[in-house]
C-alpha cells in the first residue's frame, strides 16, 4: 500500500561478462537477466559484453515481481551510452517484459501511481496497466506497448501520449449489475435488518433452514449501500491492484467477497514471504459474506476479531512487517441446526439437543458479541413463494438506497464515520438515549446478562436506527428495535418438540 520507491542503479565495468543482480531480489527478480538481456537483443540494442552489476536500493527491502524489467533494461541502456540519461530524473518505470521486447502487465500499478503522484514525474507504465493507474487524480501516466516506445520517448524522437484520467462507472451501470432487493419475497424483518445493517456498516448475522433465502439476502446489500466517494474508491482500488484483481469497470462499487469456508487463516487475514492482502482487506470498504458460518474452522473465525474492531489487520512476519486495512462489513449465514430444518414447519429435524448445541458452539462467543445484528430468517410458507402475475412488487434496492444514503450523510456530517466504527468516546457523545431507552437498554443489560461490548452495539444500532428515522435524540422505540435485532437466544431457540 505505502509502495516505497526503488532506485535501480547499473554500473558497467571491465571484467568477464554477466549480470549480477544485488539488493534483495527474489526469484522472479533474479529471472529479469534473462528476460531483458533477450527483450535488448530482440529490439536492435547492443547487451554490453562486459561485466554489468545492477542494484536495487534501498539493499534491505526485499524485492518481487517482474516490475523492475524495464527499469533495469532502460539503466543498462543509459550506461552503455544508447540512451540519454538526462530524461530519466523525469520519469518512473515499471513494467515486465517479454522476450520480444513488448510490455506486460504488472500487479499494483495503481498502488505505485498513487504514491508517486505528488513527486512531479510522469510514470511509465505497460499499457495493459495504465487504465487503473488513469483513475489516480494529479498523476501523469504514459502507456506503452514495447520497449522501443519508451526509448523513442525518452529520445525526444516519438513521445507518448499521457492517458486521458478515467472517472470509472455511473450509477446507471452500477444499478444494472447488482442484484435487488425487489426479487426477495416475504421476509420484511430481514428487509428491515438489512437496511438498518447498510446504513451503519453492522455486522449481521442470518439464521434460518435451508431455502429461506440467506444468501440472497445477503447478495443485495451491495446494491443497498451508496458508492465510494474517490478516496475510498481509491483505497479499495489500491488493494485490488496489489492483489492482482482490479477491474476499472467496477470504480466506486464497494466490494463483495465472498470466500468459500475451507479457505485458510492466512486467505482471510493476508501474508505470505511477501504479505499481500486477504479477503478482510479486499472487503475493505465493502462487505465480507461468509457463509455456512458454522463450518468454518474455529481458528480461522478467531482471526476475525481483531480486525472487526480495528479496521485494519497487522501482519508480523520475521522478515518483514506490514498493516493493511480492513473496514469490512461482516455478514454471515447460518443453519439452526446440523440438518438445517430445527423449527421448521415440517418438523422434519431429528436433531438431539447435544448435536444442536455441539453445532452452535463452533462460533465462539466473543465473536457472536461483535456481530450487530442477529435476525431470524424463516422459511416462507407456499402462498409467499408462488410467483403470479399479478403479485405486487417489493421495495427496490433504489428506495432503500435512498435512504441509508441519507442516514450515512447525518453520520459523516456529526461523526465523520459509519455509526459502527464509533469509538467509546463517540458513544457517550453521540449515542445516549433518552430517559425511557437508557432504562430500557439497562433492563436489557441485566435480563439479557449483556457484556458491556454487546450494550455498546446496542447503542451504536438504535443511532442507525434514529438516524433512519430522522430522530436527533435516541428515543426508547429505537433502542427496542435494537434489542430486538440482537436477540441471540430467541433467534438461536429450538421449537418446542424439535429433536
Amino acid at each position: 500500500m505505502a509502495a516505497p520507491p526503488v532506485s535501480v542503479e547499473v554500473h558497467i565495468a571491465g571484467g568477464l561478462p554477466g549480470v549480477n543482480l544485488v539488493g534483495l531480489p527474489d526469484t522472479e527478480v533474479r529471472e529479469a537477466r534473462d528476460r531483458v538481456r533477450a527483450a535488448l537483443q530482440n529490439a536492435n540494442f547492443e547487451f554490453p559484453a562486459r561485466k554489468v552489476t545492477v542494484n536495487l536500493a534501498p539493499a534491505d527491502l526485499p524485492k518481487e515481481s517482474g516490475r523492475f524489467d524495464l527499469p533495469i533494461a532502460i539503466g543498462i541502456l543509459a550506461a552503455s551510452g544508447q540512451l540519454r540519461a538526462d530524461a530519466l530524473d523525469r520519469h518512473e518505470f515499471a513494467g515486465e517484459l517479454a522476450l520480444t521486447g513488448e510490455l506486460r502487465a504488472v500487479r499494483g500499478a495503481l498502488a505505485m501511481v498513487l504514491s508517486a503522484r505528488h513527486d512531479g514525474r510522469a510514470f511509465v507504465l505497460p499499457r495493459a496497466s495504465a487504465a487503473e493507474a488513469s483513475l489516480v487524480p494529479e498523476a501523469t501516466v504514459h502507456p506503452a506497448r514495447t520497449l522501443l516506445e519508451v526509448c523513442a520517448h525518452l529520445s525526444g524522437d516519438a513521445p507518448l501520449s499521457p492517458i486521458a484520467r478515467c472517472m470509472g462507472s455511473t450509477e446507471g451501470v452500477r444499478d444494472a449489475g447488482l442484484p435487488d432487493l425487489a426479487d426477495v419475497r416475504g421476509q420484511r424483518q430481514a428487509k428491515r435488518a438489512l437496511e438498518i445493517a447498510a446504513a451503519g456498516s453492522h455486522a449481521l448475522l442470518l439464521v434460518g433452514p435451508p431455502g429461506a433465502g440467506k444468501s440472497m439476502l445477503a447478495q443485495r446489500l451491495p446494491s443497498l449501500l451508496p458508492p465510494l466517494d474517490e478516496d475510498e474508491a481509491l483505497e479499495v482500488a489500491a488493494i485490488a491492484s496489489l492483489a492482482g484483481r482490479f477491474d476499472p469497470a467496477r470504480w466506486r462499487e464497494r466490494p463483495w467477497r465472498a470466500p468459500h469456508h475451507t479457505a485458510s487463516a492466512v486467505a482471510i487475514v493476508g501474508g505470505g514471504s511477501h504479505p499481500r492482502p486477504g479477503e478482510i482487506s479486499l472487503a475493505h470498504r465493502g462487505v465480507l459474506f461468509l457463509d455456512e458460518l458454522p463450518e468454518w474452522e474455529r481458528r480461522v473465525l478467531e482471526v476475525l476479531r481483531e480486525p472487526m474492531e480495528a479496521g485494519v489487520v497487522q501482519i508480523a512476519r520475521a522478515a518483514r512487517q506490514c498493516a493493511f486495512p480492513a473496514q469490512f462489513q461482516l455478514v454471515a449465514a447460518m443453519n439452526p441446526c446440523p440438518c438445517g430444518w430445527l423449527g421448521h414447519p415440517s418438523a422434519r429435524c431429528r436433531c438431539t439437543p447435544d448435536r444442536v448445541a455441539a453445532y452452535r458452539s463452533r462460533i465462539s462467543g466473543p465473536l457472536v458479541d461483535r456481530i450487530d445484528l442477529a435476525i431470524e430468517v424463516p422459511a416462507l410458507p407456499p402462498s409467499e413463494i408462488a410467483i403470479a402475475d399479478d403479485a405486487p412488487a417489493g421495495e427496490p434496492s433504489s428506495i432503500v438506497r435512498e435512504r441509508v444514503a441519507r442516514a450515512r450523510a447525518v453520520q459523516l456530517g456529526r461523526q465523520q464515520r459509519s455509526n459502527a466504527w464509533l469509538s467509546v468516546a463517540d458513544l457517550r457523545r453521540h449515542c445516549v438515549p433518552d430517559a425511557k431507552g437508557r432504562a430500557l437498554a439497562q433492563r436489557a443489560m441485566a435480563t439479557h446478562a449483556l457484556s458491556a461490548r454487546s450494550y455498546h452495539r446496542i447503542l451504536k444500532v438504535a443511532r442507525t436506527i434514529a438516524d433512519l428515522a430522522r430522530a436527533e435524540v435516541i428515543g426508547e422505540e429505537h433502542v427496542a428495535e435494537a434489542i430486538g435485532c440482537r436477540r441471540y437466544d430467541r433467534v438461536f431457540e429450538a421449537a418446542p418438540g424439535a429433536g
